[in-house]
C-alpha cells in the first residue's frame, strides 16, 4: 500500500489576520498615519517621522524615574506613572470553584495610565 504524502500544517491554517474593529474597518499603519500627517502639516514624512521621535523621547525622559511621572499631549492625553508595590502570596477563595488556592506575590512595577482629555472625549 502507497503512503499518503505529507501535507504540510501550515498550508492548511490561515494566516493571522491583523486585528480589526467590529465594523471591519482597518487600523491605520505607520506609513499612512505619517502620509496623512505629512499632507496636513506641509512637511515631509522624514520631518514628520523626527518629530514623533523626539515627541517619543520627551515623553520617555518625563515618565521615567528622573522625570515627574506626568505628561501631558496638550488638547489629547495625560500620561501619567502609577508606580505599584509589591504583594505579598497570599491564601484566597476561587470564585468560581470556590476553593481554596494561592494569589501569587507580584513584584514592584510601574503602570502607564492614558487618560483621555475632554478634546479627545469630545471628537469620540
Amino acid at each position: 500500500m502507497a503512503k499518503k504524502a505529507a501535507t504540510p500544517k501550515a498550508a492548511e491554517t490561515k494566516p493571522a489576520s491583523a486585528p480589526a474593529d467590529k465594523s471591519g474597518k482597518k487600523l491605520a499603519t505607520k506609513v499612512e498615519v505619517y502620509t496623512k500627517l505629512a499632507a496636513k502639516s506641509g512637511l515631509t514624512k522624514k520631518q514628520v517621522s523626527d518629530v514623533l521621535a523626539a515627541l517619543t523621547d520627551m515623553i520617555g525622559t518625563e515618565l521615567g524615574k528622573k522625570g515627574p511621572g506626568m505628561f501631558v499631549i496638550p488638547g489629547l492625553l495625560k500620561l501619567k506613572v502609577v508606580r505599584k508595590p509589591a504583594t505579598k502570596a497570599k491564601m484566597g477563595i476561587n470564585p468560581f470553584t470556590k476553593a481554596p488556592m494561592e494569589y501569587k506575590a507580584k513584584p514592584a512595577r510601574n503602570v502607564v495610565k492614558a487618560l483621555p482629555l475632554k478634546t479627545l472625549k469630545g471628537m469620540v
